[in-house]
């Protein structure tokens, strides 16, 4: 087992269906490493299936960090992990090990190495309140909302990202300024070195990947799980983790809006779509190294580099 450099993480980065989780336990295996997860959906307890959690016994094997550290009510914020992913990465430079931070949640990631601007906290009241609005009024309205009050920073939110969005609202009406006029200055950022990892297959061979997987989870009890999650009263389809890709559009059939031939077909579509941004993020990253196969050599001499 090799030590891992000094004072060094690693960002395992790819979009969904990559092979990240793979090569991240391959590496563990070269380098004294600590596995870090970077993904918004595998933070949720009860949703395994559909987000293609790693198996219990390859978590026995190889444990992997922020997984499963929330209920599907809970609400996780950017600033959240940050506090979370810190705690972890200094556990494992104390324990001589490398953090691997592996995942596909390029906000977090972002947020990690950059920092966040100064925004005031949320609270579990006003959580509570902008919860109920989305119940109450929908999304839409609270969307059209924020776009006369902050134009800007509707424009970089997506329509059906009730969680930004309620953020954005929450925002202004602590502080009474726009998320745009708070975003200027930011705060943090790791101040270690950074190593990059970068892991993109083919396109082909990517949508290839996640078509095939999405039929595994149907044969694997997808459709199961999202029905334990239906009869929790907490839950509902506005929430982030029941906007997650696959559970949206199953929890559209369940309610008989749509067939299930036609969630399948959107349930593929969606992830396809989150595959395309992911990979548009992941090209504006300059520096690193780029694989599109897992290469352990390679790997690990570009971390003892």
């Amino acid at each position: 087992m090799l030590n891992p450099p000094a004072n060094t993480v690693l960002f395992l980065m790819g979009p969904t269906s990559s092979g990240k989780t793979g090569l991240a336990i391959k590496i563990s295996k070269k380098i004294n490493s600590r596995l870090i997860s970077v993904d918004s959906a595998l933070i949720y307890q009860g949703m395994d299936i559909g987000t293609a959690k790693p198996d219990t016994e390859t978590l026995k094997a190889h444990p992997h960090y922020l997984i499963d550290i929330c209920k599907p009510s809970d609400t996780y914020s950017a600033q959240d992990f940050v506090n979370d992913a810190t705690h972890q990465i200094e556990l494992a430079f104390s324990q001589n090990k490398l953090p691997i931070l592996v995942g596909g949640t390029s906000f977090y990631f972002n947020a990690l190495e950059h920092g966040l601007s100064n925004l005031p906290e949320s609270t579990p009241e006003s959580r509570e309140k902008y919860n109920q609005l989305v119940k109450e009024k929908g999304l839409d309205a609270l969307y059209q909302s924020l776009q006369k009050i902050d134009p800007i920073a509707a424009q970089r939110i997506h329509a059906n990202d009730s969680q930004r969005i309620t953020r954005a609202l929450e925002v202004f009406n602590i502080s009474g300024k726009t998320l745009s006029e708070l975003q200027g200055k930011k705060q943090g950022g790791l101040n270690c070195i950074i190593k990059k990892i970068i892991l993109m297959p083919d396109r082909s061979e990517l949508h290839q990947r996640i078509e095939t997987r999405f039929h595994l989870m149907m044969e694997q009890g997808f459709m199961d799980e999202v029905r334990v999650l239906k009869t929790n009263i907490e839950l509902h389809q506005d929430l982030p983790s029941i906007r997650c890709v696959g559970y949206r559009q199953a929890w559209q059939f369940l309610n008989n809006e749509i067939d299930e031939a036609e969630m399948i077909e959107r349930a593929i579509i969606a992830t396809r779509q989150l595959c395309k941004r992911q990979s548009t993020w992941l090209r504006n990253q300059t520096q690193g190294l780029r694989l599109k196969t897992a290469d352990i050599k390679k790997t690990v001499n570009f971390i003892q580099e």
